[in-house]
């Protein structure tokens, strides 16, 4: 008995074409809208090495984007971090300097801004409309190859972050957006042509796995470094770790935590008041909020609390005790 098999091709020719006619002129149009906002920033710094000790050598390579038609533009703190020489480069080739307006670690943003007026900025999306599978367009100048775009999806929404100097970053956007090193502080984009992120971060161990500061916290970021060039965030003057509460502190004290907040030095200052804390108090409320690690002390630590009578539950041998604290600013 002859047995013949028969393959099927499929073509895409009738029935996707209009589909991928339309997603081409939209990822296109996206491009068009937006390249001659997106920056190309050079970084110099000076050099330890004996040969050229002093000099302004280079040290890496980002991106960045037009926020105002005056000349701010959004990046990466980590692209600009301890910068001597900041250059940037447009699209039709011109190439000037930029300063630091601002740079925040604790986010991963900075604002720089160049002497030029009259530019096109970028319209900044409100990201809490998003959704997960609306299509991401990533535009940035990866290892100085001018203006790679690279397409995917939103993969989800409400990710964390640990930034580089230990504190996380809430509402982070994670993409399948192919990005590289020289992505960073490059825009996000939607459909629209409108940022709904700032590219910060890659897996390596990972395929697929690239991450963006949302839109709304960039923005919020970005206003507070062009206002008063830091960010400003509260503080208690404390060393503090995050500990595990035993079951009958628990169950003693009523909590709906299983972790506190070890407080192992207090710093006597003038710009705060924590004079009611003591080493060994274990943090675990603030202003009626649970707080189970340094993390959430960090979040409910915002420039509202500044200068404001704030009450913290503490445990102290082991029973609930309220304490009253006066929060500072942070100093830089």
């Amino acid at each position: 008995m002859e047995h013949s098999s028969h393959i099927t091709h499929i073509s895409t020719t009738h029935n996707d074409g209009p589909l991928l006619d339309a997603y081409s002129r939209t990822i296109t149009g996206v491009v068009a809208a937006v390249a001659d906002s997106v920056v190309h920033i050079e970084v110099k710094k000076k050099s330890n090495d004996r040969r050229n000790k002093g000099q302004a050598m280079p040290a890496g390579t980002g991106s960045g984007f037009i926020i105002s038609s005056d000349g701010f533009i959004l990046t990466n703190n980590h692209v600009v971090d301890a910068a001597d020489q900041i250059s940037v480069s447009f699209t039709d080739g011109r190439r000037v300097n930029a300063e630091i307006k601002g740079k925040d670690a604790s986010t991963d943003i900075a604002v720089l801004k160049i002497d030029d007026t009259g530019l096109k900025a970028l319209q900044l999306a409100d990201s809490s409309h998003l959704q997960v599978g609306q299509i991401a367009v990533a535009i940035g100048n990866p290892m100085g190859l001018q203006y790679t775009v690279t397409t995917g999806v939103v993969s989800a929404l409400g990710r964390t972050l640990r930034a580089n100097n230990g504190r996380l970053i809430d509402d982070v956007i994670q993409t399948d957006a192919a990005l590289n090193p020289g992505n960073s502080g490059g825009p996000l984009l939607n459909s629209l042509g409108q940022v709904i992120g700032v590219n910060t971060a890659i897996v390596a161990s990972a395929q697929g796995l690239c991450f963006a500061i949302a839109s709304n916290l960039a923005e919020y970021i970005a206003g507070q470094l062009i206002l008063h060039g830091q960010v400003r965030r509260a503080q208690i003057g404390i060393g503090a770790q995050g500990v595990n509460l035993t079951n009958r502190m628990i169950a003693a004290n009523r909590l709906s935590t299983a972790t506190g907040v070890y407080v192992y030095e207090v710093i006597p200052d003038g710009h705060f008041n924590n004079q009611q804390l003591r080493k060994g108090d274990i943090i675990v409320d603030f202003e009626g909020n649970p707080v189970a690690s340094v993390d959430d002390l960090h979040k409910l630590l915002n420039f509202s609390r500044i200068g404001q009578r704030t009450q913290l539950g503490v445990l102290r041998n082991g029973h609930r005790v309220d304490v009253e604290v006066i929060p500072g600013q942070v100093t830089l």
